[in-house]
């Protein structure tokens, strides 16, 4: 019975999502941005000869939910409007173009690798013609996308921002770094045991408004349970992933989770901006009537 209720589907008042953003403690700007949202069938009332249109149920279940954070790089403002600009250009066309959730978890869902594929492209796009406007700017962002349409999330990657899913009593890195050393690591030039201390760990092969973005988009199954981890380097920086695992078993919810893994990150120097979103849904007990 307890496999079985992890495949139920949440309720939008069962989810309990939290983001949040910090400066860190040696920068003068914070160049993160996140955005956490659910996407909703809704109906716009445009005239109505009810007297209590107002109390009509007029958005529907959610469709979607939404997990987004963009780690700016660039000197001056240029990191911060790199990834405000590629978190507004995802937010657009998501609102605007992405109609294929009914493909997402199907056999058929490659039209909804492709829709995220575009958009984090036309988010390149939109921050490479920035640039072009000021060619002294230096302008590029990491950008880490997850979207959940239950049970399946697709985690869309460009940079070393990270997404790690926490299920079963093991936490799962779902995302790959696309950094210099990362690749160095792959082709078996490097040792894996001194990527960390290589000055390339954090030197982006793939970015936002760089020379190249490699959208990489994986599909996994979230089921109720798992805890969801979004994050800017700023955390992993200073914390390591049993560090992180830890703090996932010890959570009361997904805004305590944020804040200590915060705090820790703060208390170990906060080198880097700082961004976080964590996300779960309860598991319901047996026999529990559904909210």
């Amino acid at each position: 019975m307890p496999d079985a209720l992890q495949w139920v589907r949440p309720h939008d008042d069962e989810l309990d999502l939290f983001g949040l953003t910090h400066v860190g403690l040696v920068r003068k700007e914070n160049q993160d941005h996140y955005m956490l949202c659910t996407v909703h069938p809704q109906v716009v009332v445009h005239g109505t000869s009810l007297p209590d249109a107002d109390k009509l149920p007029l958005r529907g279940e959610r469709i979607a939910t939404y997990m987004l954070v963009a780690d700016g790089v660039g000197g001056g403002t240029g990191g911060g409007e790199a990834s405000r600009l590629a978190l507004t250009t995802i937010t657009q066309y998501v609102a605007s173009s992405l109609r294929s959730y009914h493909a997402a978890g199907a056999s058929s869902d490659q039209e909804f690798y492709q829709a995220l594929t575009a958009a984090a492209l036309e988010a390149h796009a939109a921050v490479r013609e920035k640039r072009q406007h000021d060619p002294k700017a230096s302008m590029a962002t990491t950008l880490t996308l997850a979207v959940a349409v239950f049970p399946w999330m697709y985690v869309t990657q460009v940079g070393d921002s990270r997404c790690y899913r926490y299920w079963d009593g093991k936490l799962t890195q779902l995302t790959r770094d696309q950094t210099i050393a990362q690749g160095l690591v792959d082709q078996g030039i490097l040792p894996a045991d001194r990527m960390a201390r290589s000055p390339l760990s954090h030197v982006l092969a793939s970015a936002i408004g760089g020379d190249e973005a490699m959208p990489v988009v994986t599909r996994v199954e979230i089921p109720r349970g798992c805890v969801l981890l979004l994050a800017t380097d700023g955390l992993t920086k200073h914390v390591t992933d049993p560090e992180i695992q830890r703090q996932i078993e010890a959570m009361t919810s997904s805004e305590q989770l944020c804040r200590s893994l915060l705090q820790l990150a703060l208390e170990r120097g906060g080198s880097d901006n700082i961004t976080l979103i964590a996300a779960r849904a309860p598991l319901r007990q047996p026999g529990a009537a559904p909210p």
